[in-house]
């Protein structure tokens, strides 16, 4: 009995290490930033009339997704992409973002 709980509990750990991991690996984040390239451009570098992201505050984009995320701030689409990832998923968003150069 002893041996199958500790077993069981080797295997959470390892699971939830993977889970961490999967959040903060930079390739995965790079994946999720890229899915802002439609309006936001490659690496955050918009075109003319769009919102750059390449090199903002990340507190502030934080900040900003995370009003999006809750409705407090109304958008046309903002909103339902925020509500597609967890907050630290978007905190790893903005932080690749603020790291890219302007």
């Amino acid at each position: 009995m002893n041996r199958v709980l500790s077993t069981l509990l080797a295997a959470g750990l390892l699971a939830a290490a993977s889970a961490s991991h999967a959040q903060t690996d930079p390739l995965q984040v790079r994946s999720w930033a890229a899915g802002c390239a439609n309006c936001h451009g490659t690496n955050g570098m918009a075109q003319p009339g769009m919102t750059p992201l390449a090199g903002k505050n990340k507190e502030d984009m934080l900040s900003k997704l995370l009003g999006y995320k809750s409705g407090a701030t109304p958008s046309t689409i903002m909103q339902q992409l925020a509500k597609g990832y967890s907050d630290e998923q978007l905190a790893a968003i903005v932080g690749w973002f603020a790291q890219q150069k302007k």
